[in-house]
């Protein structure tokens, strides 16, 4: 079956895809899980993508995996991970995490510019 995620930078060396955090409960104690999302319908998917960006994250990109693929590497990763079936609406949660496992990707700078501003700044001290 395909399924659809969203990820990150997608397509480049700092690709990510979204999971949630979700607090678990055991006889043990509680902990907190990583859980990938994989929806049914991209559709789906794409109505979750933009409620993440109104929450200011970096735009998602949805891409459709077949579902054993997914879940081998949510096991090789130590994540768990949700269906979301057909016409579920799957909701953000309030709260985003303070920082992520990867970051969204910044143009490099040029050094000329680097040290161009460096004097600048070493100028406002003198």
């Amino acid at each position: 079956m395909r399924v659809f995620v969203l990820l990150f930078n997608a397509g480049t060396e700092n690709e990510g895809i979204h999971s949630l955090q979700k607090q678990v409960s055991t006889d043990e104690g509680s902990y907190t899980q990583d859980v990938v999302l994989a929806f049914e319908e991209e559709d789906d998917a794409t109505r979750f993508a933009l409620m993440l960006e109104a929450q200011d994250f970096p735009a998602a990109t949805v891409e459709g995996f077949d579902q054993d693929e997914i879940e081998a590497f949510c096991d090789s990763a130590g994540l768990e991970l949700e269906l979301i079936p057909v016409g579920s609406l799957a909701v953000p949660p309030e709260a985003n995490v303070d920082r992520t496992d990867w970051q969204p990707e910044q143009p490099e700078a040029d050094v000329n510019d680097l040290d161009q501003i460096r004097r600048r700044l070493e100028n406002l001290l003198d």
